[in-house]
């Protein structure tokens, strides 16, 4: 982001007291949960147990969200920048690992070329990843015991970047009015048929048998983000098995959760949802994020027909379903970052392929905390991660510890914060003071990188990608924009 860029609302590390935050918050009609001092730790919520009915618990209320790093090989095995920020997972000293990474089920659909694969030629890979962390948790904390591990099992769908970090190769369910235009398909492109459907379905279930193999705990059966499960969730206007009714809609999930109860019996199953969605954004004259101009818009899952407004009415079915399917462990999530990537990832600095913030992120998060808590409310009995949290901070574990507290929760995810500070969930779940300059900004970095076919990772604050030659190829491009 150019240095000429003045935000319209102020960082967060302008608001230097507990006060500072509050008297905006007011000021500013946001009614977000926030604690003015944090609990020590023997009281804290933060280190609240979570038994899961499957005899498991988990040691802590703090999680670990799966990220990429575009950085696999060609052929999907990790390399040492995979293994690197694996690390920073393990020695986070959060308990809950949810999915660690977005891993395809097969080639053609990896969001991009050095995406991780899942298979019978990669599966070592995977065996030593899990060691790895189980290694690095052990020196950390002299055990590892009530850490959960999961898998994220992915399908890039409308979004597949198989063979280049520039050309879409896209596996669609129906023709979007917007997102087809946006990313060069007409509007006859030709969508997956059932029988394609089907296949997928099996790969899933092959990649959970192998995951089970090789030790994770439980597979995410990833439903967020624009990506192929969350698709079906708003394929209204699909014909077939697969769409249309909410029961169509939801077949691919079932379907997949019943081949891996039989192929993989004692495997726990968990879910990333976007349970909320918009229209899509684009940018107006100045930069700023406006919606797409529509009388109707039915593709909003978990959103009213005017695609602007919440309507967690088929959210609340979906986890009834799951529910019904034996899925406890859910984490909640919104919109894409293709499409409307301040619902999901609330910023001043947008990526080169967002905009500018159309609300004050604040609200961004507030949306998000709001919505977990009132499906943690309607769904006592699942486990409910949210997510969101990076925009807030070093006021991180004040809003974290009042979510908690509050019952609003069960268990709060770091996303991008973690790149730049690994060990800020150690940090809170021992009482110790934040370290400020490690502390992510958000300026965006770790997602503009990939957008141009570049690793993710943290270049402002992280000395890895810092000091590597993909830091000026980065700061080339943005200055380029």
């Amino acid at each position: 982001m150019s240095e000429k860029y003045k935000p319209a609302f102020p960082r967060m590390a302008q608001l230097k007291t507990a006060a500072d935050l509050r008297n905006y918050l007011t000021n500013n009609d946001i009614d977000l949960p926030f604690d003015d001092t944090l609990l020590p730790p023997a009281e804290s919520p933060f280190n609240r147990p979570i038994p899961l009915k499957s005899g498991q618990k988990i040691g802590n209320s703090l999680c670990i969200l799966p990220m990429e790093g575009w950085d696999g090989t060609l052929d999907g095995r990790p390399t040492d920048f995979t293994r690197n920020r694996w690390k920073k997972f393990a020695i986070s000293g959060a308990k809950l690992l949810f999915g660690c990474e977005a891993v395809a089920v097969c080639h053609t659909g990896k969001a991009n070329p050095n995406q991780l694969v899942l298979n019978n030629d990669t599966f070592s890979d995977f065996v030593d990843l899990r060691q790895l962390i189980l290694d690095e948790h052990t020196e950390a904390f002299g055990t590892t015991n009530n850490l959960v591990i999961g898998l994220q099992l992915t399908h890039s769908g409308r979004f597949c970047k198989p063979k280049s970090t520039k050309a879409f190769e896209p596996k669609i369910l129906y023709s979007h009015p917007f997102l087809n235009s946006k990313f060069g398909m007409s509007a006859d492109y030709p969508v997956l048929t059932d029988d394609d459907i089907d296949k997928i379905i099996e790969q899933y279930v092959e990649a959970a048998v192998l995951a089970q193999k090789a030790g994770f705990d439980f597979v995410d059966i990833k439903h967020c983000h624009g990506y192929l499960g969350h698709e079906f969730l708003s394929a209204v206007s699909r014909e077939g098995r697969y769409g249309g009714s909410f029961e169509n809609r939801t077949r691919y999930l079932r379907n997949i959760v019943a081949g891996i109860r039989q192929a993989a019996p004692g495997l726990e199953i968990g879910m990333r949802l976007s349970a909320f969605d918009m229209i899509p954004f684009k940018k107006d004259p100045t930069g700023t994020g406006m919606p797409e101009a529509a009388e109707q818009y039915p593709f909003a899952f978990g959103g009213k027909p005017n695609g602007l407004e919440l309507d967690l009415t088929e959210t609340k079915s979906l986890l009834t379903l799951a529910e019904s399917l034996g899925i406890q462990l859910v984490c909640i999530t919104g919109g894409s970052p293709y499409y409307n990537p301040h619902l999901m990832r609330p910023a001043l600095f947008p990526p080169s392929d967002g905009y500018l913030p159309p609300e004050d992120p604040l609200l961004g998060v507030k949306r998000q905390i709001d919505v977990t808590n009132e499906l943690k409310q309607a769904f006592p009995e699942l486990v409910i991660i949210g997510s969101g949290y990076s925009y807030l901070q070093e006021w991180l574990p004040n809003v974290a510890q009042a979510v908690l507290r509050q019952g609003m929760a069960d268990s709060v995810g770091f996303g991008r914060m973690v790149l730049s500070y690994p060990t800020m969930p150690a940090d809170m779940l021992a009482g110790r003071p934040l370290v400020r300059n490690h502390i992510c900004r958000t300026f965006s970095d770790c997602t503009t990188a990939p957008r141009h076919g570049l690793i993710s990772g943290c270049f402002p604050l992280d000395p890895l990608y810092k000091k590597s030659p993909v830091a000026e190829q980065l700061k080339a491009i943005k200055e380029s924009l």
